[in-house]
């Protein structure tokens, strides 16, 4: 007959000793509140395919998680027009920790083989990410302004006036910019004050403020700061779009996206897109 190891007891009488709760027929459990039964209830495969319930969660998390990154730009794009830099700096610190986690949620699907995407493409119809109105929100929020992104949303009304919200309103570079112009910086009326639905365009008078407070970080240094976790946003971006290209590259090749969109010559488009293009000119011309 076995010795008990000393310290090691069974696991139910672990559990006794902790004094855990096991009864929940009245109290709120943990899958209650978090709606387990819903969440994990939302994955309706319609192929007969094994890898189609990789899809639908790698989508479906990803989401969630451009969830919350609404959640933190839209409370730092706030803070930033109230000049509460401190809790905009650790909302962005966030926002940049969510999309570290996006991009390597590429990772898993790039585990996805052409063979087994092939598979499953005929049952997406036009369906693609291309369409994801979290996802509009946050381009328009990080300044990335097209109107024509409104028309994937024109079935759903309700989603097309919330994207056409985001594209109306000032965006984190455009609440940055104006932030410089109240701390008397020289940042010209028409990068405060214009129609916020067009897309961004680069000044040489923007880039010369910002090097104003590149060059002497300890006078501005909220405002240093700030430069800083746009640079650390616009980063982890990149690398999120890199990521994307790439897996998409290497599960479907250069077919055309379920969407409509040319796929991968498309995304690489998007690489070339610059958010936020003064806060990286200034580099080399500090």
């Amino acid at each position: 007959m076995s010795t008990p190891t000393p310290g090691i007891g069974r696991p139910e009488q672990i559990v006794h000793e902790e004094k855990a709760q096991l009864d929940f027929s009245r109290d709120m459990s943990y899958g209650d509140y978090l709606h387990l039964d819903q969440v994990l209830s939302a994955q309706h495969p319609l192929s007969p395919d094994h890898n189609e319930l990789l899809f639908i969660v790698q989508h479906q998390t990803s989401e969630l998680w451009m969830k919350l990154m609404l959640h933190e730009l839209r409370a730092a794009i706030a803070c930033v027009s109230r000049d509460e830099l401190a809790p905009a700096f650790k909302m962005l610190a966030r926002v940049s920790k969510i999309m570290e986690q996006l991009v390597h949620a590429w990772d898993v699907l790039a585990t996805m083989t052409p063979p087994e995407y092939s598979a499953i493409r005929p049952y997406l119809s036009n369906s693609s990410g291309f369409q994801s109105w979290q996802y509009r929100c946050i381009e328009f929020a990080l300044g990335n302004k097209n109107p024509a992104m409104l028309k994937p949303h024109a079935h759903r009304q309700e989603r097309h006036v919330e994207v056409e919200q985001a594209l109306q309103a000032p965006s984190l570079y455009d609440e940055s910019l104006r932030l410089l112009a109240r701390r008397g910086l020289a940042v010209p009326a028409s990068h405060t004050e214009r129609d916020w639905t067009l897309p961004y365009a680069e000044s040489h008078d923007v880039e010369q403020a910002w090097l104003q407070v590149y060059r002497d970080p300890n006078r501005y240094w909220d405002l240093y700061q700030l430069g800083e976790e746009l640079t650390d946003l616009e980063d982890t971006f990149r690398l999120w779009r890199f990521r994307h290209v790439t897996t998409v590259e290497r599960v479907i090749g250069f077919k055309r996206g379920t969407g409509g969109t040319s796929g991968v010559s498309y995304l690489r488009k998007m690489l070339e897109v610059v958010l936020f293009p003064e806060i990286w000119k200034l580099r080399t011309d500090l």
